[in-house]
């Protein structure tokens, strides 16, 4: 079901694409809105994660520089049958991670500080299977594509501003009220569509990835501690680029959460946690009413207390 709601769902932002294009041009400015779709998808195909990494500081580690979450993810990856990706660590304090890549054989994840400081090594890797459920079912170049497309729906909704006078418009039944009601109601429709795809990922991103690890409990107690985290410690790389949000675990901007309605980046973490909670169940894990594994690493710990954080 998850996947039939993100193939409609990316067939009606394109629809919208399409339709914003004709509106400004007839079937000449419905040809150019899919030659400059095809141009942007190319580039986000080959270049969007260098592109996103690189907006959040991520510095890629491997075994000799850090030891533990290198291993971490590589022992995640072989258990999801996944080629080991790239790791980055991005020096945050806020608790959160994403997965980006055009594909599994190019992926990359990325933690921040935070995450390694706060939650316990089996919270993270938590965290970790979540987002490589995120590569195996290739949610990183969905995601690149919706947010390409809508971005592009935006950029085309103020190009048709232009010709908002041109005796062309007239044609297609297209006046200056059609402009105005275009400029504004396109971007919000393509923002509604790319956040409702983006829920829907989370939900099917959390079952895999809980599955990968072989128990809900350690993604339970970590969605709790990063969702009451993301609302205390700003995320300054997040909040300069609001429009990769949508790619974290949970919404890294200040005052982005909330309750899972349209204009929501991520389902609530209740409905989350729900959702784990009853996954649970059916592994024959119940979980009970509280929340597993909400403990700090153990006193002796080499996650919670080696020198130099849990990265090297």
């Amino acid at each position: 079901m998850n996947y039939f709601r993100t193939a409609i769902l990316l067939a009606g932002l394109t629809a919208l694409f399409m339709g914003v294009g004709y509106l400004i041009g007839g079937q000449t400015g419905a040809l150019i809105a899919l030659v400059i779709a095809a141009g942007m998808n190319l580039f986000s195909y080959w270049r969007s994660d260098k592109l996103v990494l690189s907006m959040h500081g991520a510095q890629q580690v491997d075994e000799s520089s850090a030891p533990d979450v290198y291993r971490m993810v590589r022992a995640l990856a072989g258990r999801a049958g996944l080629p080991m990706p790239k790791v980055f660590i991005m020096d945050n304090p806020q608790p959160n991670a994403f997965a980006t890549g055009r594909n599994p054989e190019n992926s990359a994840v990325a933690v921040t500080t935070g995450l390694l400081n706060t939650l316990s090594r089996d919270e993270v890797a938590g965290v970790i299977a979540h987002e490589l459920a995120h590569i195996k079912n290739r949610d990183t170049l969905i995601m690149t594509i919706t947010a390409t497309i809508a971005g592009a729906i935006s950029m085309l909704a103020q190009f048709g501003m232009l010709f908002s006078g041109n005796r062309n418009n007239s044609n297609h039944g297209f006046g200056i009220i059609g402009t105005l009601a275009m400029v504004i109601l396109a971007p919000i429709a393509a923002m509604l569509v790319q956040m409702a795809i983006s829920r829907t990922r989370e939900y099917a991103a959390d079952r895999l990835g809980a599955m990968i690890q072989g128990t809900p409990g350690p993604l339970i107690s970590g969605l709790v501690k990063i969702s009451g985290a993301a609302q205390q410690i700003e995320n300054h790389s997040a909040e300069q680029n609001p429009a990769t949000a949508h790619m974290f675990i949970i919404n890294p901007l200040i005052g982005g959460h909330g309750w899972d309605n349209l204009f929501a980046t991520h389902p609530a973490t209740e409905n989350r946690i729900a959702a784990l909670q009853q996954l649970a169940a059916e592994m024959g894990q119940p979980l009970g009413r509280g929340v597993a594994g909400t403990q700090a690493p153990a006193a002796g710990s080499p996650w919670g207390n080696r020198r130099g954080g849990p990265w090297g």
